[in-house]
């Protein structure tokens, strides 16, 4: 597995703890469809939450949060509600986050959460 892999695996772990933390039930992950990839599905009070991890070693190539664009968030709330169909649920209503994770290696990776990116 490429470094880049290995470190995107980890950044996905740290942000299911996070939410896990947080009071989030995470149910997915890593679903994949032919439209694209959820990193992280969870339920939040009935809300269904699809998260979108970026995870980098530095901040040399940009914030991790740079790397969601337009095209990114509207393909997200489309998978969202693919996976919602997939699955044969339904929710109140449903919203996708997105996590930064800063992990140098050094110290305990930092972690920046976003609600309801649109």
């Amino acid at each position: 597995m490429k470094a880049k892999d290995v470190l995107g695996r980890r950044g996905e772990a740290v942000a299911a703890d996070y939410l896990t933390n947080l009071g989030l039930r995470v149910i997915d992950r890593n679903w994949k469809c032919s439209s694209g990839e959820i990193d992280i599905v969870a339920i939040d009070r009935g809300t269904l939450v699809v998260v979108e991890v970026k995870t980098r070693s530095s901040l040399n190539y940009g914030h991790p949060f740079e790397a969601i664009n337009a095209a990114k968030l509207a393909r997200l709330y489309a998978l969202a509600s693919q996976w919602a169909r997939a699955h044969d649920l339904r929710f109140a209503g449903f919203r996708v986050d997105a996590i930064a994770v800063l992990d140098t290696g050094e110290d305990a990776p930092r972690i920046e959460h976003l609600r309801a990116v649109s």
